[in-house]
């Protein structure tokens, strides 16, 4: 195996390096000011334009799109060096489209539907959600009971979800939905795209989360979604769910990896320079061992995450894989930031600082797509041969 990249996606991971330095490192100011406050971690609508068209002219969008719509048809391994990249700064921007949605889509669209909803998605004109997650059914997707029965040629759903992130902004929502369930036997679950302006799709409240992030909650009243925009095969729903999942695990440790050599950097700044009862930090055996771990972990969770991303590039089975660097990226990543936090005494627990920002993303993201505790449970039950 190579352990180098391409020179291709070399260069693709500086160009996006330069892009982070020079659009949204000097923003972190802002960003970190407006959440202080109480604003949330929403960019203004100007700065938002402002970074939609650097980065479109620098070519970075649509980047694992499709090609014939646009796209530039990137392996996952590419990918990885973009978003650990993107990992190293606080201020919250998705190079569009968001490459989780974009990947169930790409595995499953009609053409009718691939022209309706995927170029436009691709072309950046339209945001998307997915509502996966209920009350009651989080990490175990396969208990969710909203339903979707048909009437005629429609699909009408009734339900609830919730921790639905952009859900009152998006233009459609991939909608997870029972549509058949037999006793004794796992239940049939099915994806529909549904608009925003349907009537039956109702956004009950915003629910703010740590780090000044917001998730919905949404009902789903007699809702009806046309029947073209049943998205896959009915009842097939759970393998192009899982995609879009991977998809967004093997995002995670990317982002944790960015994050924690963010962190590691900012303590090798420092270290040197802080003194305490006349011995540099750098000179403390602890720090040095906080340094030294780091770097290691470090080293360890992007070989994981790549190595990943090379077997799933060739199609070979990766759900192991995808549960450990999602679990082993996001818990190491924490406690560096932490240690990193720690270092920085007094100081590391300001909002001045965008180590805080990224613990608390941090910290979510130990929960979201699948709790640490989940991903290891199915890597032990996969290896022991343990079903149910």
């Amino acid at each position: 195996m190579d352990f180098e990249l391409s020179e291709e996606h070399r260069m693709l991971k500086d160009l996006v390096a330069r892009f982070v330095r020079d659009e949204l490192t000097p923003l972190e100011p802002k960003v970190l000011e407006r959440e202080a406050t109480g604003g949330g971690l929403a960019l203004s609508e100007a700065e938002r334009k402002r970074l939609d068209e650097v980065s479109r002219e620098l070519g970075l969008w649509g980047l694992d799109a499709p090609e014939d719509i646009g796209g530039s048809d990137l392996p996952a391994v590419a990918m990885v060096g973009v978003n650990e990249e993107l990992g190293k700064s606080v201020t919250p921007y998705t190079l569009p489209p968001d490459s989780p949605n974009l990947r169930m889509m790409m595995a499953t669209v009609t053409d009718r539907q691939r022209e309706a909803y995927l170029a436009p998605y691709v072309r950046g004109e339209t945001i998307s959600a997915i509502g996966i997650s209920e009350p009651g059914a989080g990490g175990d997707p396969m208990s969710m009971s909203t339903r979707a029965v048909r009437d005629g040629d429609d699909w009408v759903i009734n339900g609830r979800k919730i921790w639905i992130s952009r859900a009152a902004e998006a233009d459609f929502t991939i909608l997870m939905a029972i549509t058949n369930r037999k006793e004794g036997a796992r239940p049939e679950i099915s994806a529909f795209l549904v608009d925003r302006d349907n009537p039956g799709f109702k956004v009950l409240r915003r629910i703010p989360m740590v780090g000044g992030a917001a998730t919905y909650e949404v009902a789903l009243e007699d809702c009806r979604v046309e029947g073209w925009k049943l998205l896959g095969q009915e009842g097939a729903g759970f393998a192009p769910m899982q995609i879009r999942l991977g998809t967004r695990r093997i995002e995670m440790a990317s982002w944790s990896i960015g994050m924690a050599q963010r962190a590691l950097d900012m303590m090798i700044e420092y270290a040197p320079q802080r003194k305490t009862f006349g011995v540099p930090l750098s000179e403390r055996q602890a720090i040095q061992w906080w340094v030294s771990d780091a770097a290691t972990q470090i080293h360890a969770a992007r070989l994981m995450t790549y190595h990943c991303a090379w077997k799933l590039d060739r199609g070979q089975d990766v759900r192991n894989e995808i549960s450990m660097i999602k679990a082993f990226a996001t818990e190491m990543a924490y406690e560096v930031v932490d240690h990193a936090m720690q270092m920085f005494g007094a100081m590391g627990m300001t909002k001045e600082l965008p180590l805080q920002l990224m613990s608390t993303k941090l910290r979510t993201m130990r929960i979201y797509d699948g709790p640490t505790e989940v991903h290891k449970w199915v890597v032990g039950r996969n290896l022991l041969g343990t079903r149910r």
